[in-house]
C-alpha cells in the first residue's frame, strides 16, 4: 500500500463507530489516533492510556472491520526494547499490521525529542526482538522536529530519517510539515515512504503525490472537528427544551 502511485490515505479512528464509518466510506486501511482515543476515554495524550486499555480497544476495532489496522503506540510506553517488542507481539496477535513509534516523549505535559542515536539504537533493538519473536510489523517512525517547531526542522527530519532507515524503520512520519519544497526534500532524501498529516496548509492529495508523499494521516483532526457540532446539538436540546434539533440534524 505504500508503493502505489497515489498516497495511502488512512482513516484515523478511535472507536468501533468510527471504524465502521470509515470502512463503509470506502477507506482501504485504518489507523488509531492516540490523541482521539485518549480524549474519548478522558485521558491525557502522551501515553495517558495504559497498554492493556489500548489492547482492549484495538481488539474492539478489529472485531468490527476487516481493513488493515495500524496502531499509534506513541513512544512505546517505556520499558526495554524487548518489553516493547513483547507488547507489539500482542498487538500483532490481534491482527494489527503496523504501528507508529515516536522519537519524542512527554513528561509532565512537555514533549521533548530523544537523542537521535539513542532512539536509533532503541529502534534497532525493537526490530531485532520482533525478528526473534517471528513478528513482522510495519514500523512507521514518527519524528517530531516540526511538532516542536525546531529551527531547521526539515534538516533535522532528514538527518533523523536517514538514521532510522538504517536501523529498521519501514516508513517515516513527519507531522507538521506543509511546505511543498520541504516535503519534496524529505521525500527525495530519505529512502522510506513519507507520511504527512492533516494540517490547515497541507497541499491537496494530488499535489502531495507529485511531491513524493506515500501516506497521509488525519491524526485527531476528524475527532476534534466532531466535538463542536456535538456541543451545539446538546446545547440546543437544553436551550430549546425540545428534540427538534436532533431530528433536523439527522435529516440533514
Amino acid at each position: 500500500m505504500h508503493r502505489q502511485p497515489q498516497p495511502l490515505l488512512l482513516a484515523n479512528v478511535w472507536d468501533a463507530v468510527s471504524a465502521r464509518a470509515a470502512t463503509e466510506a470506502g477507506y482501504t486501511a485504518l489507523a488509531t489516533s492516540s490523541a482521539a482515543m485518549s480524549a474519548m476515554l478522558g485521558c491525557e495524550d502522551g501515553e495517558g492510556l495504559d497498554p492493556d486499555t489500548l489492547l482492549h480497544w484495538v481488539a474492539r476495532l478489529r472485531a468490527v472491520t476487516h481493513l488493515p489496522l495500524t496502531v499509534d503506540i506513541e513512544a512505546g510506553y517505556g520499558g526495554s526494547p524487548e518489553a516493547v517488542a513483547a507488547w507489539l507481539s500482542r498487538l500483532a496477535a490481534l491482527g494489527v499490521v503496523g504501528v507508529n513509534l515516536e522519537d519524542s516523549v512527554v513528561h509532565n505535559g512537555q514533549r521533548t525529542l530523544m537523542e537521535t542515536e539513542s532512539f536509533a539504537q532503541r529502534l534497532r533493538a525493537i526490530r531485532a526482538a520482533l525478528k526473534v519473536a517471528g513478528v513482522r510489523l510495519f514500523l512507521n517512525v514518527r519524528t517530531d522536529p516540526y511538532v516542536l517547531a525546531m529551527p531547521a526542522a526539515c534538516l533535522h527530519a532528514i538527518q533523523r530519517g536517514l538514521r532510522y532507515a538504517q536501523h529498521g524503520a519501514d516508513g517515516l512520519f513527519v507531522p507538521g510539515v506543509t511546505d511543498e519544497a520541504e516535503i519534496a526534500s524529505i521525500a527525495e532524501a530519505v529512502p522510506l515512504p513519507l507520511n504527512v498529516m492533516c494540517m490547515p496548509q497541507l497541499p491537496a492529495f494530488g499535489r502531495l503525490a507529485q511531491l513524493g508523499v506515500k501516506r497521509i494521516s488525519m491524526g485527531n483532526s476528524v475527532h476534534t472537528a466532531l466535538q463542536q457540532p456535538l456541543f451545539e446539538l446538546l446545547r440546543g436540546i437544553r436551550q430549546q427544551q425540545s428534540f427538534e434539533g436532533v431530528f433536523r440534524h439527522a435529516g440533514d
